[in-house]
């Protein structure tokens, strides 16, 4: 989330980044193992003593921080999970200087909900940094499956499920993944971070996910993902199967097939509104086995137009200006530091 602003900050003399993990301070070093090495990493308990200008995180995590710190919010996704912590939050927000909105629907929802006022000079509507390259020409298909080792001539079917246990992934991951390396597409496969915390069965289940679905994905057209960001991976894809993630709506700016595992457990538990259900029902193709699945990839592959029109509907509404949030941002925590950007 935070990458893309850093990148474009990071020439400015004046300016300098520390990067730090209050939950996994003793995995900071794959926490940012996709960066180019220009990223300076610091223990938590270090910054207590130094003095920051701005704070930015993309989950509501409260690092003990000298007073005067700018508290700046990004949030990390669009799917509306766990609603009342990140779109209808039950409490006051107010302890935040900014809350970098990616959407219009966030911003309103927290008006409704009272966390923080109508007229809050924190509210911010500024889009999602992270989703920028998908729309402006940087990331190109071919390129990134030769990159992979897969050949761009074949269709690409991405498989990217959300974590928890009630997942489809720990529903019937194994047995599609098989599957699908089987149908004569190239398959990647992108599991979420969480699904790959072994040690905890709230994240994966308790299942070593690389272990078990590895063997399926040896031949030349499977790839099990280990980058952490999953931009290359969703341009590089003809069709996405997910369940119900962010991945999945950021996927909708590409504005190609879309197909849906029905969760109702999934759903249930991680308290997702109706309204976001919906508008993933309205832009996807739903299924629930893995035979519906295979029929619906050929379906989908065979006619990428259907659904088109509302992919990019549901887009519009869940995205603010996909292209330029980068530039937003930045321009957003030099005014919140009340220095003067560089000039473009």
């Amino acid at each position: 989330m935070i990458e893309p602003v850093y990148k474009r900050m990071r020439g400015d003399s004046r300016v300098e980044f520390y990067f730090t993990s209050t939950s996994h301070p003793d995995e900071m070093n794959h926490i940012f193992a996709d960066t180019d090495g220009s990223v300076r990493t610091i223990p938590p308990a270090q910054t207590k003593w130094m003095k920051f200008d701005a704070y930015l995180a993309a989950d509501y995590l409260w690092a003990a921080l000298p007073r005067g710190t700018r508290r700046i919010q990004f949030f990390h996704g669009v799917a509306g999970k766990y609603a009342d912590r990140y779109d209808r939050p039950q409490r006051s927000m107010r302890e935040w200087d900014r809350f970098f909105f990616i959407n219009r629907k966030r911003m309103n929802n927290f008006f409704a909900s009272g966390a923080i006022e109508t007229d809050s000079p924190a509210a911010r509507l500024v889009g999602m940094p992270k989703v920028d390259r998908l729309v402006d020409g940087s990331l190109n298909r071919d390129s990134i499956l030769q990159t992979l080792g897969l050949d761009p001539a074949l269709p690409t079917v991405l498989y990217a499920p959300t974590w928890t246990p009630y997942s489809s992934l720990n529903a019937l991951g194994e047995d599609l993944v098989a599957a699908l390396s089987n149908a004569g597409v190239n398959l990647i496969v992108k599991l979420h971070d969480n699904s790959l915390d072994v040690g905890d069965v709230r994240n994966s289940g308790g299942i070593d996910w690389v272990a078990r679905l590895s063997p399926a994905l040896q031949g030349p057209c499977g790839h099990l993902a280990k980058r952490g960001t999953i931009a290359p991976y969703l341009v590089a894809a003809d069709l996405m199967i997910s369940d119900h993630s962010s991945a999945a709506f950021e996927y909708l700016l590409l504005n190609r097939p879309l197909i849906r595992i029905e969760m109702p457990e999934l759903i249930a538990r991680t308290n997702i509104p109706p309204d976001y259900v919906a508008l993933m029902v309205e832009a996807s193709t739903t299924v629930r086995t893995v035979v519906e699945i295979l029929k619906a990839v050929e379906h989908g592959l065979a006619n990428p137009g259907l659904l088109a029109h509302t992919r990019s509907v549901v887009a519009e509404e869940l995205f603010y200006k996909p292209g330029t949030a980068t530039a937003r941002a930045a321009q957003e925590i030099y005014e919140t530091m009340e220095l003067a950007p560089l000039p473009l």
